[in-house]
């Protein structure tokens, strides 16, 4: 079982809070902030030009990595992908990031860590999720429909390697009118993981050997 649905039917409770201007080396965003009642958890989307005209707008769902996003882990891709999206976005003109505080595929950062630890011991990424009695997925994509009504965002070129992500958003009304990969960041410290990803999860990712990954 790869795990819960990404996208839940229940009602959601984020709520837009405010919004500002974020400097990046890549360009300036506007930082959209929103709140989660029912959970606590706060997310944040970064918009780049008028994501509002009705036409596709380039986008990433990013789930929360503190280890890869901040701390520069090489075990996973996830820092490698969310510079490579912010990049992409800027290059286009126009384009919005959901960050979601989602970390470790839904499980927390202490859990998290505790996988890694199986993970070090042997264990595969799916492997260690389950020893712990999580599912491999606990993401659930439907805190991203109140983001992206209140953007008025109802179509993306979504940047994604993972076929479960497309189905979630068109799952709660979003058009993808596009699937663009995102492979980035292949090293010796994350090739097992990459591949565990395709095998198991059924991301869709190309040749994973060393240098043949942009």
């Amino acid at each position: 079982m790869v795990g819960a649905p990404l996208f839940s039917e229940f009602l959601v409770s984020v709520v837009f809070v405010a919004a500002s201007q974020l400097p990046t080396p890549f360009a300036t965003f506007t930082m959209h902030g929103f709140l989660d009642d029912a959970t606590g958890k706060e997310h944040v989307a970064l918009t780049l030009g008028d994501v509002s005209d009705g036409e596709p707008v380039l986008g990433r769902l990013h789930s929360e990595c503190l280890t890869g996003d901040a701390l520069f882990s090489m075990r996973c891709d996830c820092g490698y992908q969310l510079e490579a999206a912010l990049r992409a976005i800027a290059e286009e003109g126009r384009g919005v990031l959901l960050y979601l505080r989602q970390e470790g595929r839904g499980i927390g950062l202490l859990n998290k860590i505790r996988a890694y630890a199986l993970q070090d011991g042997g264990a595969d990424t799916v492997e260690a999720n389950e020893r712990l009695g999580f599912a491999a997925d606990l993401r659930d994509y439907a805190i991203c429909k109140p983001m992206l009504d209140h953007l008025r965002i109802n179509s993306l070129k979504l940047m994604t390697n993972n076929p479960r992500k497309v189905n979630a958003v068109e799952g709660f009304g979003v058009r993808v009118a596009e699937r663009r990969p995102l492979q980035n960041g292949l090293n010796p410290h994350n090739e097992r993981y990459l591949a565990t990803k395709a095998g198991k999860l059924g991301h869709l990712l190309g040749n994973l050997h060393q240098g043949e990954v942009e």
